[in-house]
């Protein structure tokens, strides 16, 4: 994993490394020197750029004329919402906007390794794993909130009460699973193309290079639509009784 730091994080280090400390010290941590890493400007800097993109896009939305940045988030948008639909059912407009929001700060997060100053913080574990923990809190929450707390729990014994000592452990480590498959796929990808970039970069001048880069924005979309795809199940299967139930 790459070590060295950006000029983005010496900036940060520079001039806020007391901001860092502080917070640091709320969760016991002892002060660093250099406190900032670049997983975490580059995360800073992804979520200021999403922001800063609405804030453009938001007053120049039209139903008349709509421009071609509206027409993509449209796009995007649309998609989505089919396949929220199509997984989750009749109530997927509940959770829709936590499935917008993870693809697009993934897949900005993914894409901003194309440019050579910067990294994509998603090929850092603690990353991935912070997305994946939120997915994972997220649909038990919705699962809790649809059902019922008892209603909900009943789940992990199956369908018959002789199977509850057997089903119970099965179901706990296959839910705790999912945090850690969302977290290592999406690490051991992104990682793997900037490596294999990087690699390639220093190697050739022209061609090769941009066909990397193309199969990295490639598989920047593919992981951010997976990520969302596989947090759309979760939920689906959380909140699936109680949408029977209400149909």
């Amino acid at each position: 994993m790459p070590e060295h730091e950006l000029g983005i994080t010496a900036l940060f280090n520079d001039n806020l490394a007391g901001l860092a400390n502080s917070f640091l010290a709320i969760f016991g941590f002892h002060s660093e020197a250099r406190p900032w890493s670049n997983w975490m400007v580059m995360q800073i800097l992804v979520a200021l750029l999403l922001m800063a993109i609405f804030a453009i896009l938001r007053p120049k939305l039209s139903m008349d004329k709509p421009g071609g940045m509206q027409h993509i988030f449209e796009s995007v948008f649309e998609f989505l919402r089919q396949q929220a639909q199509e997984i989750v059912g009749h109530d997927y407009k509940r959770y829709l906007h936590l499935f917008v929001t993870i693809f697009l700060f993934v897949l900005i997060a993914n894409l901003i390794g194309v440019i050579p100053a910067f990294e994509s913080p998603t090929m850092f574990p603690p990353v991935t794993l912070g997305l994946a923990l939120l997915a994972f809190l997220y649909y038990n929450i919705q699962g809790v909130r649809a059902q019922g707390l008892w209603p909900y729990a009943k789940h992990f014994g199956g369908p018959v009460w002789w199977l509850v000592p057997l089903m119970v452990p099965i179901e706990i480590v296959s839910h705790l699973a999912r945090p850690m498959s969302l977290t290592v796929r999406l690490y051991a990808n992104m990682f793997a193309g900037e490596q294999v970039t990087i690699v390639f970069v220093g190697l050739t001048k022209v061609l090769f290079p941009v066909i990397f880069m193309a199969l990295h924005v490639f598989v920047s979309f593919l992981q951010a639509y997976i990520f969302a795809l596989m947090t759309m199940v979760y939920v689906g299967s959380a909140v699936e009784h109680h949408a029977e139930e209400h149909h």
